[in-house]
């Protein structure tokens, strides 16, 4: 799918309503999406590659199918072995103090985990303390204020938090798997932006929508407004000669 365009983005998003029903189908369009991202910017083949976060492997695999040496570093074990699956090589492991030694990677990549820790900053240093000079820095989150921005109690978090989850619980008869401020965070557009710039140890290559269909670096330029139509920002780091 051309990335960005309408249809690319019609398909991502009837794949993640079905996420529940159908994950395998959501998540193995989104991994093939997202590293094609990556391999935009270098080429895979023999490289080796951090999946931060990536839960069952769906990522680490298609990495793997693209000849990258690829290493799965996730700190839940449900998510790790959801639906009885995970990839050989997958260690369980805190992405604030990943057990790999300073610059082991050539790729550090995290996909839709930033918005679940509760110190993105430290979460984003030990991203780049991992990754070797000029290698190459992938993550994405999805803004607090963003449509999709409380999961699953989506859009109507926008009303406050615990209404969202009290809806939720009356209208599924079970609890929202996500509570903010325990596993799901406000995390913004703009500071974020801001953070990683003001970094001496990374450029930003790119920072735009994930998902958008268009203008996806204009709408990230505007304050407010990305807050809302960003869905989901995307940063594409290098890191810097030390």
């Amino acid at each position: 799918m051309r990335d960005p365009s309408l249809r690319r983005s019609l398909a991502l998003f009837r794949a993640f309503l079905r996420e529940q029903s159908d994950p395998a189908h959501c998540y193995g369009l989104l991994a093939r999406d997202a590293v094609a991202q990556v391999e935009r910017y270098v080429p895979l083949g023999g490289r080796t590659v951090v999946d931060v976060g990536g839960g069952s492997g769906h990522f680490t695999e298609e990495f793997r199918r693209r000849g990258a040496d690829c290493f799965l570093f996730e700190p839940d074990p449900r998510e790790l072995h959801a639906d009885g699956r995970s990839p050989d090589g997958a260690v369980l492991a805190d992405g604030y103090l990943l057990p790999l030694a300073d610059g082991a990677a050539d790729v550090c990549f995290s996909s839709n985990v930033l918005e679940h820790v509760a110190d993105p900053v430290t979460f984003l240093s030990e991203m780049v303390r991992v990754t070797r000079p000029g290698g190459l820095i992938y993550v994405s989150f999805t803004n607090w204020y963003s449509p999709w921005g409380g999961h699953e109690t989506s859009p109507w978090h926008w009303f406050g938090a615990e209404r969202a989850r009290a809806r939720y619980l009356r209208r599924t008869g079970h609890a929202a798997k996500h509570t903010l401020g325990e596993n799901l965070f406000a995390v913004h557009v703009g500071p974020t932006l801001r953070h990683v710039r003001a970094r001496d140890d990374v450029r930003v290559v790119a920072a735009r929508s994930r998902y958008w269909p268009f203008l996806t670096h204009a709408v990230t330029r505007v304050p407010v407004l990305r807050e809302l139509a960003t869905w989901n920002l995307l940063l594409i780091l290098r890191r810097c000669p030390s």
